[in-house]
């Protein structure tokens, strides 16, 4: 937790602002954004501290040594690695929701959130080497036919992905019946939420194949009605993808039935291609040490979506050039490896204690890395720093 101090209240309430402070100062408002927000201080932290109570007390402010004080004491009360976590993992690098304020709009001249709502067609799409492959593949199983789950983070851009797709087949009049079952409230047990079963999967295919045509009640029945109808819709030159979001909320009975669903065919025609796409829990679930879905594991392809990580300068670019403004007048190089390092950090590869190897974990997605931005743009414009350098990172 950080350590803010007495001093931010006052500034607060004198309506005298952190920046104007480090104008009188002389020094950054990163400085004095550090101090204030985290008690971290300069090697001349006495000098400074001197010219700080003389400023507030020259702008009338009746202060003294107590606003170098923690404001909340139990601030301090908090260990690094108290709950079981280091200080730089996961729990303290990942970010709210980040909007672009409106007075990083105006500061920075941007009029569009990069990072929000922001893919509208096909060339909003970030697209690197991972992606291509990813990307073509989910293509080549949808037009062509197979079994493929694309496994990546919350905020990998799965689902960014999922809609390119359709959009593809739609711009370029595949004829592919794309099938996608609702997914709300889909747990993998019935004790947390509802379970997806085979009985589902086969009403949603039934309806998107022949919406006209009530699917029927036994599953037995039910089976010989979607095999008829996905070999006439065969015949009549279509191919189907089965698309299930949220993959890793499938019980395992129902993935080992979806490799009956993938052996429908007509001859030598496969009838059904599959696409699932969830989150690592779904590798897990596919792993070949598991051998209740060996026959799913054997027949189905894992992709998986890499974070940004060499990438990350390409992608800011190419988000920053999408609505109109040059990334390089927002960050410079040193706020880039600040963004870079706050996203990244390291664990016991096995239970933690000294002396264990360490594995590199990289959080750099493109739902962290633009709530981080936002994050770092909106601070910038508070204090009235030019750009985004790494100390206002460290920051936010």
């Amino acid at each position: 937790m950080s350590a803010v101090l007495k001093l931010k209240r006052v500034l607060i309430e004198a309506g005298f602002s952190q920046a104007a402070l480090a104008r009188a100062c002389g020094v950054s408002p990163a400085t004095i954004a550090q101090i204030v927000n985290h008690n971290q201080w300069p090697k001349a932290g006495l000098v400074l501290r001197e010219a700080i109570l003389l400023v507030c007390q020259g702008h009338g402010l009746s202060v003294g040594e107590d606003i170098f004080k923690v404001a909340d004491e139990c601030a301090n009360t908090h260990q690094p690695g108290s709950n079981g976590l280091e200080p730089t993992q996961e729990t303290e690098m990942l970010l709210r929701k980040q909007g672009l304020s409106p007075a990083a709009r105006r500061h920075f001249g941007l009029f569009r959130d990069p990072f929000s709502e922001d893919v509208s067609d096909q060339d909003d799409v970030f697209v690197s080497n991972d992606i291509r492959y990813v990307r073509e593949a989910m293509f080549a199983t949808a037009k062509h036919g197979g079994f493929l789950a694309v496994v990546g983070e919350s905020g990998a851009g799965k689902t960014t992905l999922r809609r390119d797709l359709i959009d593809r087949i739609n711009r370029e009049d595949q004829p592919v019946v794309v099938i996608e079952p609702y997914v709300l409230g889909m747990e993998d047990n019935d004790a947390k939420g509802k379970t997806m079963k085979a009985a589902s999967i086969a009403d949603a295919i039934i309806s998107a194949v022949a919406p006209l045509e009530n699917p029927r009640r036994s599953m037995e029945a039910k089976s010989r009605q979607l095999h008829r109808l996905l070999k006439e819709s065969r015949k009549a030159g279509y191919s189907h993808c089965l698309i299930i979001e949220e993959a890793h909320g499938l019980p395992v009975p129902t993935i080992k039935h979806l490799k009956r669903f993938f052996e429908l065919e007509d001859g030598f025609k496969k009838l059904l291609s599959i696409i699932l796409i969830g989150q690592p829990e779904l590798r897990a679930k596919l792993s070949e040490r598991n051998p209740e879905v060996r026959e799913v594991v054997q027949r189905c392809e894992v992709v998986e979506l890499p974070p940004l990580d060499s990438r990350l300068e390409e992608y800011l670019a190419f988000k920053f050039k999408r609505v109109g403004a040059d990334m390089s007048a927002m960050l410079d190089p040193a706020g880039l490896d600040a963004i870079r390092a706050k996203l990244t950090y390291s664990r016991s590869a096995s239970a933690p204690g000294r002396g264990q190897p360490r594995d590199t974990v990289s959080l750099l997605y493109p739902l962290a890395v633009g709530n981080l931005v936002n994050g770092c743009l909106n601070l910038a414009a508070e204090l009235g720093a030019p750009k985004v350098g790494a100390e206002l990172v460290k920051e936010v």
